[in-house]
């Protein structure tokens, strides 16, 4: 049975996201001082003195012309109340109900929901004004707490409980092994590439917040989500969809710089990372340097040319794009370059069946046999080289972990093999076992003698 959903809504700033990241344990949502940071839905498992339920962060609403990027926000937070078992409508005790405060009392009277009234900023005396006000909203006493300091999370605990009270039921915790475990697929790139645009397309609906404005996204989403294979199976996934990554140079702002963080945090998180090019624009040297910081990170790569369908001269761009990452990424060869239309929803299942096999190399775990079968013959064909006169004596190697494949070689003198030779061990590990373009890793261990004067 899934967990209740609660959402919190309210106007902008009225300490909405700090509430969720009171109620999920960490810092999920970005805070900032300044109104309408949060502008996508952001859902987070939450517990409140052992009721555990599903908590939805929404934009701040308000009373916008659908088409502006506000009305688009509200839309969100509308979707959301219709999705929520319960909604918390938050008030900011401190600065008392104003006339936003009363047009959103209006619309969730009209809606079928049951609303918990919240007066937020509630601590000290100040505050006490703003709790009689909101009790002219028509939704009762209001809950009053600090979502700051932790204070009324008790008397919150009991509003909410008739509502989201649920019979326990063992879950099974996620093995990230195992094949059939969500897939974990990030998608990055600069802004404006169509990230939102595609992560809806996927979904079938609009969850996320698009137009033409750069930067739209602020918050690393993650939603759960189900693929029908090309076998008719389900296969579940769980897309993030991310802010733009910008050059370093032009990110000032504070709000973009948390924005940023998020996106990395996110790409440490993930299992396969998409990077979205927008086919319009080609390739960029800041492009190059997002998916240098996705190998880097030892995850899989996969990228993939948006906005297809309205690309000119498709062949060269393309050729062009792969000859350019074959240069710029020349630490990992092949790595796929896919094209998509987020807007017609071409090429998108060959993507999502991609990174499902791209994750299937990058948790492949070779057996010491094989390995060793390959590496004599690799060291047979090309034996390594003798710097100063000195012979190298490569043994054997092991696979030592997966998630990015990593692999171990022993042996006498080893950790003076030139890169050129480990490349080529690399290379020969990447054809031999079909990893492809995921990283591969290779650690060098010689034992220490005590009778090399040659060496510390």
């Amino acid at each position: 049975m899934p967990l209740p959903i609660v959402a919190i809504i309210g106007r902008p700033n009225v300490g909405k996201s700090t509430l969720f990241n009171r109620l999920v344990g960490k810092k999920l949502a970005l805070v900032d001082d300044q109104p309408g940071v949060t502008r996508d839905r952001r859902e987070g498992d939450a517990s409140l003195l052992g009721l555990e339920f599903r908590i939805i962060d929404t934009a701040g609403y308000e009373d916008e012309d659908a088409a502006t990027l506000p009305g688009r926000m509200r839309q969100q937070t509308e979707a959301a109340v219709q999705e929520a078992d319960v909604a918390l409508f938050l008030v900011d005790a401190r600065a008392g109900v104003t006339p936003l405060d009363e047009e959103i009392a209006r619309w969730l009277r009209s809606t079928d929901r049951p609303i918990v009234l919240v007066a937020n900023k509630a601590e000290g005396r100040a505050g006490e004004t703003g709790v009689i006000e909101a009790m002219a909203l028509g939704f009762g006493d209001p809950v009053q707490l600090s979502a700051e300091h932790g204070e009324g999370m008790g008397d919150l605990f009991e509003a909410l409980l008739p509502h989201v009270e649920r019979e326990e039921e063992d879950v099974e915790e996620e093995d990230p092994d195992n094949p059939n475990a969500p897939l974990k697929l990030a998608i990055v790139g600069r802004p404006n590439a169509g990230k939102s645009t595609l992560v809806n397309r996927f979904l079938g609906e609009d969850r996320m917040i698009t137009g033409p404005e750069a930067g739209i996204t602020r918050d690393s989403i993650a939603i759960d989500w189900e693929w029908e294979d090309f076998d008719g199976n389900l296969r579940p996934v769980r897309l993030i969809d991310t802010a733009g990554l910008r050059k370093k140079a032009r990110v000032e702002e504070k709000l973009e710089k948390l924005s940023v963080a998020d996106t990395l945090r996110s790409i440490d998180f993930a299992e396969v990372v998409v990077l979205l090019l927008d086919a319009t624009r080609g390739l960029e040297v800041q492009d190059l340097k997002i998916a240098d910081r996705v190998l880097q990170e030892g995850r899989a790569l996969i990228i993939a040319l948006n906005k297809w369908d309205v690309a000119e001269n498709a062949s060269s761009l393309f050729n062009g794009v792969k000859g350019a990452l074959d240069e710029g990424l020349a630490q990992v060869k092949g790595v796929p370059l896919l094209t998509v239309s987020a807007a017609t929803g071409k090429g998108l299942d060959t993507l999502i069946d991609v990174a499902f096999k791209t994750r299937e190399a990058w948790s492949r775990r070779v057996s010491t046999g094989q390995l060793n079968r390959w590496f004599e013959r690799a060291v047979e064909a090309n034996p390594p080289p003798a710097p100063g006169g000195k012979r190298i004596k490569p043994r054997y190697v092991t696979q030592n972990k997966t998630r990015p494949p990593s692999f171990v070689l022993f042996g006498t003198r080893v950790d003076l093999l030139p890169m050129s030779y480990q490349r080529y061990l690399i290379n020969g590990l990447r054809r031999e076992f079909d990893f492809g373009a995921v990283p591969v890793r290779l650690t060098l261990r010689a034992p220490k003698n005590p009778f090399d004067r040659d060496k510390e």
